[in-house]
């Protein structure tokens, strides 16, 4: 499968689309290394360009920028949620309630007559994040919503799409994140064991 540009290029476990584009926005952040595309404003106004969520005149300010990193950590709340972490806290979805107090939807119709709701006005970075709520909707609605989840290293957390029969996966990859986690729980149990026979 070909994925867009705009994907990261660590991606490994793809979310369909348009559920990727979602996906592709929580992994902005790189939390293990350290790096963030949604901090430089000329870095992340070609990522928002090119991926569609801000138009090809508008550009991204520092105003702009934090609100796409307070909603874009209030979604990986909600992800954290469907891999069985907690449930968002009313400070996650906060910024998400604030997009959705200031977003503007109003109805179109397709060339073949099917009734779409979009944000306005279109090109504004608001208006691209209240368009990752109403695929956030489409998704919760089809089924494949619950798939998408963060990683349960609390070092990575990078979003990935689970494809497992029995939907219980947790780790982006089990190679890396999977076994370092695993290793880790048995060097503490075995410390725990240890000291309660010495």
């Amino acid at each position: 499968m070909t994925l867009p540009a705009w994907v990261p290029a660590a991606e490994r476990k793809p979310a369909p689309e348009p559920l990727l584009l979602v996906q592709s926005f929580i992994n902005t952040a790189e939390l293990d290394l350290g790096t963030d595309l949604l901090a430089d404003p000329g870095q992340a106004t070609g990522w928002l360009r090119q991926c569609g969520l801000l138009g090809p005149q508008a550009t991204a300010g520092a105003p702009d920028l934090s609100m796409a990193r307070e909603v874009r950590e209030g979604i990986r709340a909600m992800l954290a949620s469907n891999g069985g972490g907690p449930a968002p806290s009313a400070a996650d979805l906060r910024p998400l309630e604030a997009l959705a107090d200031r977003s503007q939807l109003g109805l179109t119709f397709s060339p073949a007559g099917r009734v779409q709701l979009d944000p306005r006005p279109p090109g504004e970075l608001a208006s691209g994040l209240a368009g990752l709520l109403l695929i956030i909707r489409d998704a919760q609605r089809d089924g494949t919503w619950t798939r998408l989840k963060t990683c349960r290293n609390d070092d990575c957390r990078w979003a990935f799409y689970d494809r497992s029969h029995t939907r219980q996966g947790a780790w982006c990859d089990m190679a890396t994140c999977g076994n370092l986690i695993k290793n880790r729980n048995l060097r503490a149990r075995r410390g725990s064991r240890s000291r309660r026979a010495g």
